[in-house]
């Protein structure tokens, strides 16, 4: 190396040095350490200009809330809710002491020695808050108290702020007792209740001074999430949540000595009682209301935004079609009834959901007789089954896979099955041996005459055919709940869970060609501040349109020459199906028009809703199957629903025939004619398959069909002989126990 290289070399060396040199002047500790001490001293300024510059305000407009008002779908109002606030201040000596501890047990352990904030809380609160995580974050007993009384449920960051400052004055200026009175008599615990004493009432029916510990620490739990822990309404995981909550709210007051081990130890959950219906609830338009907040809390407008006031929800309901549903059930069912002197008819529940199947839109909706005196929604309780109306759904799964049958014929309207009785089914690795309604059987029979008749021996196999599994994929896809719902051969009787609303998108959707329909109630959602536009559906081809229009197909024969009589009319096109579930508990008829789709359905409901008893003797009328009152219903409806009948017809194209392979050597069992067999057997088990039997003989006998030829029954094990329902050996139904909420 040259000496002019060796001094550009010194050079860099130095221009390096003197780099490193001034970048570590200017990242010293100490200049470190007084950059973050000046941040801190500048947000403590802030934080001091901001304590004085914000005032304990006066208490906010809750006192002065708005009622909401419900619309029909024409504008005129169906229902006012909310006039005033359900709340009576009471002071804290009249809560029991353990109770008062229970609330600070459950949301905030060191509120007798905190100053009135949780920085860390409120800290999560602002970044979820920027982070568009909404109402999250811990908070405090005085800061909630804050919010509720003097400020609002805004998730702002400008809120939060304030909401810390106030409450650090409130801490200093007011005792812990006047803070805890002041949150217990301001929080809003669901029901339409504000405050303690209108919550004691309203889940309990006692007074705020009669209230016991386990009682207290249910209503403190309940403040955290006051519609998912309602007990009346909680599902499943709802309920898990809130005796978790209960159980740790307890544990909190053993932890702080409020409460001893024994004591804790000799408590029980205290199940809150039903609720009452607000008044101005009464017939159906509790059951609509219902609805529409149910279908609000979806879409963000959760209980206690309602409950503040001041919004205008229009429905989809149309006022003229609601009024021909309701008169519908009142001539043809309840006019029928003697609820006071017959057992039987005390225990009748009616429920139907009327859809558009181009929009989704629920037209008409009947939760029972009336809101004040049942307040479950028979339209959307799923707790019942749907029973033979789910054999279409079979057939549509058999077109869209193109099942075949074991012998390899494609399955269609024509091809044909044997129809014999409790003929064991081939191909499935649990064995499964359905007995028709009647034990009749029926000989080769085309998958057309077995819809119309209903017929449990041919959707057995044809269920195996398409594989459990498969036809359960196509279910979900048309809209039925995956409630109940295993992948085995008896639920081609519709023995998994399911609502009118649910079966109502289920049927549109097939009357829409295969084009998903999710039925919807809420039009609009306007507020003076706040205007919600409902999530629009998807609208996704959920099956073929082939497929879709199969099955509507097949079912129009039920109506013209199946167990669907009573709702043949020349005053419109019509394509449906009946049922009727595991000991005549349920009873159904769902169908369409190609204006409108509309489910209707009969529950035994005993001992106030606790359990499911059988519908047969219903108004001295034998067994109350699908195709009696339901259809009855469905047909009186749907007349005055179409302002006297229409001219349109089914569109159907590419309608799937299916393959019929040569004659076998003839059946030695006679061909019957076509009558009801629409019972789900509530076993697949070899040992034990009963089955429900109802009586639905259609109006009209099956006309000869064009199927001149026969798929041959395949050779499959004897099994032994399966007992029906009427032979005394019920067994245990897939799925469940078919009690009410199990």
């Amino acid at each position: 190396m040259g000496r002019a290289d060796a001094r550009r070399a010194q050079a860099q060396e130095s221009r390096r040095a003197a780099k490193s040199g001034g970048i570590r002047r200017l990242f010293t500790w100490k200049k470190l350490l007084g950059t973050f001490f000046g941040i801190v001293l500048l947000g403590m300024g802030a934080f001091g200009a901001l304590y004085l510059y914000v005032d304990v305000p006066a208490a906010n407009a809750m006192a002065e809330r708005q009622s909401n008002v419900y619309k029909y779908s024409d504008g005129t109002v169906l229902a006012r809710t909310g006039k005033g606030v359900n709340r009576q201040i009471v002071d804290l000596d009249e809560v029991p002491k353990k109770v008062q501890h229970a609330f600070v047990a459950a949301e905030n352990k060191t509120f007798y020695k905190d100053q009135g904030v949780d920085l860390k809380g409120t800290t999560r609160g602002v970044l979820n808050t920027l982070s568009g995580k909404g109402k999250q974050g811990g908070s405090t007993i005085t800061q909630q108290y804050v919010k509720n009384y003097y400020l609002t449920q805004d998730p702002t960051v400008s809120r939060k702020l304030k909401e810390l400052v106030i409450s650090l004055k409130i801490d200093q200026q007011m005792s812990k007792d006047q803070i805890l009175a002041g949150y217990i008599n301001t929080a809003y615990y669901g029901r339409g209740a504000s405050g303690i004493q209108a919550a004691a009432q309203a889940y309990y029916g006692v007074d705020a001074k009669d209230l016991n510990v386990s009682q207290g620490a249910y209503l403190a739990s309940l403040l955290q999430a006051p519609s998912q822990y309602d007990w009346a309404t909680a599902t499943d995981t709802g309920k898990k949540l809130v005796k978790e909550r209960w159980a740790y709210t307890l544990r909190n007051m053993v932890e702080m000595d409020w409460l001893t081990e024994s004591e804790k130890a000799e408590l029980t959950f205290a199940k809150p009682q039903k609720p009452k219906p607000a008044a101005g609830m009464e017939g159906q338009t509790g059951y609509l209301v219902e609805a529409a907040n149910k279908e609000l809390e979806k879409q963000g407008v959760t209980e206690q935004d309602r409950d503040a006031g001041g919004w205008t929800f229009t429905l989809t309901v149309d006022k003229k079609r609601q009024q021909a549903l309701e008169k519908a059930v009142d001539d043809q069912l309840e006019s029928k009834l003697d609820r006071e002197g017959n057992k039987v008819d005390a225990t009748v529940q009616a429920g139907a959901t009327s859809v558009d199947p181009k929009t989704g839109k629920v037209v008409a909706l009947y939760g029972g007789e009336d809101y004040i005196k049942h307040y479950i929604s028979n339209a959307t309780r799923q707790d019942y089954q749907p029973a033979s109306t789910f054999k279409p759904l079979v057939l549509a799964s058999a077109l869209e896979n193109e099942s075949e049958t074991q012998d390899g014929s494609l399955i269609g309207l024509n091809t044909v099955y044997d129809g014999t009785s409790k003929r064991p089914v081939v191909g499935s690795d649990t064995p499964y041996a359905p007995q028709n309604q009647d034990d009749r059987s029926y000989g080769p029979i085309s998958v057309q005459k077995a819809m119309n008749s209903s017929v449990n021996s041919v959707f057995a196999q044809m269920i195996v055919d398409v594989t459990p599994a498969k036809a359960k994929e196509t279910a979900l896809a048309l809209g039925v709940p995956d409630k109940n719902f295993p992948e085995r051969p008896a639920v081609t009787l519709g023995t998994m869970n399911a609502s009118t609303w649910d079966m109502a998108g289920v049927y549109a959707t097939l009357d829409n060609h295969g084009q998903k329909v999710t039925p919807h109630i809420l039009q609009s959602a306007e507020h003076r501040d706040r205007t919600v536009d409902p999530e629009k559906p998807k609208r996704e081809q959920a099956i073929s349109r082939a497929s879709a229009d199969t099955v509507t197909k097949a079912l129009t024969g039920v109506v013209d020459a199946g167990s669907g009589g009573a709702a043949n009319s020349p005053a419109y096109d019509a394509a449906a199906k009946t049922g009727t579930s595991e000991n005549n508990k349920s009873a159904w008829f769902a169908g369409y028009t190609p204006e409108l789709a509309t489910v209707v359905a009969l529950f035994g409901e005993g001992d106030g809703g606790r359990k499911q008893v059988s519908l047969t003797g219903t108004a001295n009328s034998g067994r109350a199957s699908g195709s009696g009152f339901p259809a009855r219903i469905w047909a009186d409806y749907t007349l005055g629903a179409l302002d006297g009948g229409s001219g349109k017809t089914f569109d159907l194209q590419d309608v799937e025939r299916g393959e019929v392979p040569a004659p076998p050597t003839p059946s030695d069992t006679p061909s019957e004619e076509p009558t009801e067999s629409e019972e789900p057997t509530p076993s697949d088990t070899p040992s034990q398959t009963p089955s429900e039997t109802p009586s639905e003989t259609p109006t009209t006998p099956a006309p000869p069909t064009d199927s001149p030829t026969v798929t041959p029954p395949t050779k499959s094990p004897e099994l032994p002989p399966q007992p029906g329902e009427d032979d005394g050996q019920p067994g245990e139904r897939p799925g469940g126990n078919g009690l009410l909420g199990q």
